[in-house]
């Protein structure tokens, strides 16, 4: 009678484990993805829609700079590096091992606190403040505050995007850094005399958006490269991403409630939209 019943429990438990197996062989790969805080709005509000219609797929999206996506991605800690920059572009990158998937275009705007009394500045301006040359708003016909600058740390896309436009090879001034846009927005809201800049995402009412030569950071300055300061936003993978991260990726791509709506709706810009296109070297160039 025990023998039986030994038997019948070692049945049980082996149908029970083999049932088990196949619900872990059948359940999806988890996609992590790490890097850009300047993506990361767009990338967690896509990974949502998707979500609705791939409700099992597990998808973590996490900020931590460009730079941190990019060297995620290439050692495999990550199934996506998010990034501002092209890999190639990056110390320490080898860009020939990634393969890079363009999702949208984003916009980088420098703002001030609303007291300083400026709302236009000119590029020469701009570079004059990050290289020290200026240190008080009246310099610049603003009110009598010291000009409080605030940057991004290295490796953050949108610092990159910004000092190659505005610093025209000159050496930046010593600044207290912040690591990501959110912490940015809060402190030039916060901090009198302050300037610094975020890309189009987090614009707010709490500070105000400068203006460039008169030029106004918008997305539809962006598309022509009236406004210049603009970068690509890259999702990097291996050569051979698994089957989930291809699907979601190729979802963002070619959704049009992603490309046509959410994108817009979050101050980026889709690809679609754009007049010209910009390569590495930073070379603009009308889109054939």
């Amino acid at each position: 009678m025990k023998k039986k019943q030994i038997i019948t429990t070692l049945l049980v438990l082996g149908l029970a484990l083999a049932g088990c197996a196949k619900q872990d062989s059948s359940a999806k790969k988890t996609i992590q993805v790490v890097g850009s805080s300047a993506m990361q709005p767009i990338v967690e509000m896509g990974a949502h829609e998707y979500q609705r219609s791939v409700p099992e797929q597990k998808i973590t999206v996490q900020g931590g700079g460009s730079g941190t996506g990019l060297s995620q991605v290439q050692s495999g800690a990550v199934d996506i590096g998010n990034s501002d920059i092209f890999a190639a572009n990056q110390k320490g990158i080898a860009a020939s091992k990634l393969h890079d998937h363009k999702l949208a275009v984003i916009g980088v705007a420098p703002i001030v606190n609303k007291d300083v009394g400026v709302k236009n500045i000119t590029m020469a301006q701009l570079r004059g403040i990050y290289t020290g040359h200026y240190t008080n708003w009246k310099q610049l016909g603003g009110q009598n505050i010291e000009i409080v600058v605030i940057d991004r740390a290295q490796g953050s896309g949108t610092r990159s995007i910004f000092d190659s436009e505005v610093l025209g090879g000159q050496k930046k001034m010593k600044a207290q850094e912040q690591d990501s846009n959110g912490s940015v927005q809060h402190m030039v809201a916060d901090t009198p005399g302050a300037i610094s800049y975020v890309s189009f995402p987090y614009l707010k009412d709490t500070f105000t958006a400068l203006k460039i030569d008169g030029i106004a950071p918008t997305t539809k300055n962006v598309t022509t490269n009236a406004w210049k300061l603009w970068g690509y936003e890259h999702m990097y993978t291996g050569k051979s991403p698994s089957k989930e991260t291809k699907a979601f990726i190729n979802y963002l791509l070619k959704s049009d409630k992603i490309q046509e709506k959410l994108l817009t709706r979050l101050h980026y810009i889709s690809l679609r939209s754009m007049k010209v296109e910009k390569d590495q070297h930073g070379k603009v160039t009308p889109v054939e």
